[in-house]
């Protein structure tokens, strides 16, 4: 190995605001703790989280680095006291509380993954968070089976495509929500099994009418605000609703006789303030079953665009127009 650098190049957050406060500084190179890795970060995620630190309304959680980026690939490049599962030299995806945008970026490592063959580091880099977010909240939390439906809106996201393979390699069929032809054909080519144009079409009675009218089992959704409601309308009697994000505002006048009626569940999660055992049993889970999938080349990340680390600023502005299909990352 090479000897470490004593500092190194990150994207910090000069002030809360638009893409253009995000600005390089030099920072020391972080030592890892107890059971803890040091990873020489070749690719870092792009993700909306980031976003929302940046703007002001997304926090680090307490003994989190506060450098945005919630996910990175690389190289192990040292051990703290205790860590045994990787050495040195190993290539590993890790999802991280914080710290991304940066040369070395510390994991635990526990939460970190080694990088599967059928996947290229670029790929491996736009992996974690998505692959953690859509395993938690579609088939952990939602319990989606073979044979059951789910609703995925926002389904051109980095979150929707791989929402879509996951499903269908599982054995359900899928309906997305998307803005425009290009992104239903993306979505479509996934393996998704019915795409709605949110804008041109009502996506309960598309949903509904996918289904001979039974609606959807599991409803992943982004969005919240009136989709609140219209989720509610579009789920099948025992439906679970997963609430990942709120685009739309997380407030709605809504009818909740429909939860009694159809005896819906509605639960939603955020994966950030987890507790590393918590996060630990998602990867082991995703270690068994899906990382065999990855190596197969049957699953991977959808890839949209990369931009180098000191064009963070660009790479936050492509995620703000939503053009994106699939995953922003920044190249170290």
């Amino acid at each position: 190995m090479e000897k470490l650098p004593a500092q190194m190049t990150v994207i910090g957050i000069s002030k809360p605001g638009g893409p253009e406060v995000l600005v390089p500084e030099t920072r020391p190179v972080p030592a890892p703790g107890a059971n803890e890795i040091l990873i020489k970060v070749a690719v870092a995620g792009v993700n909306r989280p980031d976003v929302a630190q940046r703007s002001g309304s997304y926090p680090p959680p307490p003994g989190a680095s506060d450098l945005p980026g919630l996910e990175v690939a690389g190289e192990v490049v040292a051990l703290g006291a205790g860590a045994s599962k990787y050495k040195l030299g190993d290539k590993v995806m890790s999802l991280v509380s914080g710290g991304g945008y940066a040369q070395y970026c510390i994991a635990h490592e526990s939460i970190a993954m080694p990088v599967p063959a059928g996947l290229s580091i670029t790929e491996a880099g736009a992996t974690p968070e998505t692959l953690m977010t859509v395993w938690h909240n579609v088939f952990e939390r939602g319990g989606l089976k073979a044979g059951e439906t789910l609703l995925i809106h926002g389904g051109s996201s980095g979150i929707g495509t791989m929402a879509i393979q996951l499903a269908k390699a599982f054995g359900a069929k899928v309906i997305v929500t998307v803005g425009s032809q290009d992104k239903a054909d993306a979505c479509l080519k996934l393996g998704a099994d019915r795409a709605i144009n949110y804008k041109t079409q009502d996506f309960v009675a598309e949903t509904k009418a996918a289904t001979d009218g039974a609606g959807a089992n599991v409803i992943l959704d982004m969005v919240g605000g009136d989709y609140i409601e219209k989720n509610y309308d579009a789920a099948a009697v025992d439906g679970r609703i997963v609430q990942i994000a709120f685009l739309g505002g997380p407030k709605a006048t809504v009818n909740f006789a429909k939860l009694m009626v159809k005896r819906l569940h509605h639960t939603g999660s955020t994966l950030r303030p987890r507790s590393v055992a918590d996060k630990a049993a998602m990867v082991n889970a995703i270690e068994a079953k899906v990382l065999p999938l990855m190596r197969d080349g049957r699953i991977k990340p959808v890839m949209d665009s990369t931009f180098p680390l000191e064009k963070a600023v660009d790479a936050h502005r492509r995620m703000e127009t939503s053009a994106h299909i699939g995953k922003i990352v920044l190249m170290v």
